[in-house]
C-alpha cells in the first residue's frame, strides 16, 4: 500500500469514527430526553404517593379503637406504595 492509499485509509476510518461517534451523540441526547421524561413522570408519581400517605397518617391521629386495625393497614400499605416508588425513582441514579 501506498502512502495516498494509507492516507486514504486513514481518513475513511476517521469518517467512519466520527460517524458513530455522532450517531451515538444523537441516540445519548434522545435517551437524556427519555430519562429526563421517566424522572418527572416517577416524581410526579412519588408526590402522589406522598400526599395520599399523608392523608392516611391524618387518618392515623383521628382513627377510633374500632377503626384503628383498617387504618394502620392502610397507612402500611400506603407506606410500602411509597417505599417502592421512591426505590424505582431512586434507581435511575445508579
Amino acid at each position: 500500500m501506498d502512502k495516498q492509499e494509507f492516507k486514504a485509509k486513514a481518513k475513511e476510518s476517521i469518517d467512519e469514527i466520527v460517524s458513530k461517534i455522532d450517531e451515538i451523540e444523537s441516540k445519548s441526547d434522545k435517551l437524556k430526553d427519555e430519562i429526563s421524561k421517566k424522572y418527572d413522570e416517577e416524581l410526579a408519581v412519588l408526590k402522589t404517593k406522598k400526599d395520599k400517605l399523608q392523608a392516611k397518617y391524618d387518618q392515623l391521629e383521628d382513627a377510633t379503637e374500632d377503626e384503628w386495625e383498617d387504618v394502620k393497614k392502610s397507612f402500611s400499605s400506603a407506606s410500602e406504595s411509597f417505599k417502592e416508588g421512591f426505590s424505582n425513582l431512586f434507581s435511575m441514579f445508579k
